[in-house]
């Protein structure tokens, strides 16, 4: 191993992974000034220094179904990152979710003796909790981002250790909530509804439409409503703007300021995933919506082991959030149930509240710096121990 100069193999799928990895990647230079990073990610990896073997634009569909389509590129990328790991050339392999690839390559890395780094462990407590064993064998050290996941791995006799969840360092928003109201509309007290399809193209598809129908009742209900529609940055705003047509309840559309727009609404009405948790670390109430392709809903059924799907519940362990999942995703259930939170304020107070506690069991700021160190001391007396036994 190159003490001086490390060589880092480090995997991330989505947009997510992206972003982790290069803030991951930032604090191992401040430890590690000449380590060297290779291997797949996007466009933050890539400014934080890493060479992208691969990028991610084609690695991020969600579902069985949606991914048989892109099987090819699948493959293509799995057999050259295996390769990459049997060459040698790496000091260690860092991996970030995406566990379907990155499980495959844990195994890889220990097969040719490379210390193998796990970042945001796989949802081993919803399905497959088999995986844990290949995970004990494979895997040197598992960094959880959930408080519970880590009695779960050392009671299996993983290496793991939840150092606090980054979403802790990333969640703020630039401005007030006063000033944000501001800024967006002319009648701050009006109440503000925000609308979040999604990251993903087929999570807009699935669930622009109904949120704009359920948007269209809570307005003709109150009276006077407003919209705010925070577009994600994998998402191209000319199709959302081609979707609302003309528009006719002046939702806005807004690039870059989600935290902002979170933080400026009464309640939202979000896709299930890990936005529910940012909007949580904000204190926002909200209603979730789960929708995925019928085939893809009723694997899902038969595989996943735990009832709640919005992340912010699952890290509650209780249902803080109401959750409509598929046939439920309706106009009328949607509408129902924000209306529910505009008109009652005590009830929204408590949302908040119970919210609050659950950004307090994520940890403290510094995640990635904490994450990086434990890395490199890693590295540190794996070189001390490789030393003292030539």
């Amino acid at each position: 191993m190159n003490d001086k100069h490390p060589h880092f193999l480090i995997v991330a799928g989505e947009a997510s992974g992206d972003l982790h990895g290069s803030s991951l990647v930032s604090a191992l230079k401040i430890l590690q000034p000449h380590a060297r990073f290779s291997g797949m990610g996007g466009a933050r990896m890539r400014e934080a220094g890493v060479e992208t073997l691969f990028g991610i634009e084609r690695m991020g569909t969600v579902g069985v179904i949606e991914v048989l389509g892109e099987f090819d590129h699948y493959y293509k990328v799995y057999r050259s990152l295996m390769k990459e790991i049997a060459s040698r050339k790496y000091d260690a392999v860092i991996l970030i979710d995406y566990p379907t690839l990155n499980l495959r390559l844990a195994k890889q890395g220990r097969r040719f003796d490379c210390p193998v780094f796990f970042f945001i462990s796989p949802q081993i407590w919803a399905w497959r909790k088999g995986r844990i064993k290949e995970i004990r064998e494979s895997v040197s050290k598992m960094f959880v981002i959930l408080p519970f996941e880590e009695k779960l791995y050392l009671d299996a006799g993983v290496d793991a250790e939840f150092l606090g969840h980054p979403f802790i360092d990333m969640v703020h928003p630039t401005r007030s909530r006063e000033e944000s109201r501001e800024k967006y509309f002319q009648n701050p007290e009006v109440k503000i509804v925000g609308l979040l399809p999604g990251s993903r193209m087929n999570e807009v598809n699935s669930l622009l439409e109904v949120m704009v129908q359920a948007a269209e009742k809570i307005r003709s209900e109150l009276g006077s409503c407003q919209f705010l529609l925070p577009i994600a940055d994998s998402i191209d705003p000319e199709i959302i703007r081609e979707r609302l047509g003309t528009n006719p309840l002046g939702i806005q559309l807004i690039q870059g300021e989600t935290y902002d727009v979170m933080n400026s609404c009464d309640t939202l009405i979000i896709a299930s995933g890990s936005a529910t948790l940012e909007a949580g670390i904000l204190g926002c109430p909200m209603v979730i919506v789960y929708k995925l392709n019928p085939l893809t809903y009723w694997l899902a059924r038969l595989l996943v082991k735990i009832p709640l799907v919005g992340l912010v519940n699952i890290v509650a362990e209780e249902e803080v959030a109401t959750e409509l999942i598929q046939g439920k995703v309706t106009a009328k259930n949607i509408s129902e149930e924000v209306l529910a939170l505009l008109r009652a304020p005590e009830k929204e107070q408590a949302v908040r509240k119970r919210l609050l506690k659950i950004r307090d069991s994520l940890g403290e700021p510094g995640v990635m710096k904490v994450v990086a160190k434990r890395i490199a001391d890693y590295m540190d007396e794996l070189s001390s121990n490789e030393k003292t036994s030539v």
